[in-house]
Parts: structure tokens; C-alpha cells; sequence
């Protein structure tokens, strides 16, 4: 299976907010079968694996999406921070004449 371009699941979705503020049976498809409103959309299958879930976020709850965790990674030392932010402040110039 060919997997969803960016762009494609980018117009997919525009789609479905569009019609989901207009069309009560299709938000409540959403909500309840979000593969099946995607299938009304777009007619390529979800990857394998792939799950999506629509959340109403209408009345007083308010739902906000974090962004996906980051790998730890190890802190630098001083002097890779120095390094990464491009060494000293101190100019040296070599002249060999």
C-alpha cells in the first residue's frame, strides 16, 4: 500500500473540518467511525496501523493536542555549548609574514 502524502492528508482533513461544522451526521460519523468519515473524503485506505480519533471540542471542555514527546538526549558540557554557539567571543587573527 502507498502510503498518504503530507499534502494529501493535509487536503483530507481541511475536507473533513469543513464538513464536519456543517453536516450533524457526518461530524457525529467523525466522532463515532473517524476511518469511515475519512473513507467519505478520500477513497485511499489509512495505512496499516494507522488510527485516527476526532475529538469534539465543543462546550466548556476544551481539548488541546501535545506535541509528540523527544528523545532525551544528553546535556552538552560547557565548552560544547561554547563551541555550539561559536566559540569564545574573543577574535584571533594569525599573521605570518
Amino acid at each position: 500500500m502507498i502510503d498518504w502524502t503530507q499534502e494529501e492528508a493535509d487536503r483530507t482533513l481541511a475536507e473533513i473540518k469543513k464538513r464536519s461544522t456543517t453536516d450533524p451526521e457526518f461530524r457525529a460519523l467523525a466522532l463515532s467511525k473517524p476511518a469511515a468519515a475519512i473513507a467519505k473524503i478520500n477513497s485511499k485506505k489509512l495505512p496499516t496501523g494507522f488510527q485516527v480519533k476526532f475529538i469534539d471540542n465543543s462546550g466548556p471542555v476544551k481539548s488541546f493536542v501535545l506535541p509528540d514527546p523527544i528523545a532525551r538526549v544528553e546535556e552538552l558540557s560547557d565548552a560544547e555549548l561554547e563551541q555550539a554557539a561559536g566559540g569564545d567571543n574573543n577574535i584571533h587573527v594569525r599573521i605570518d609574514l
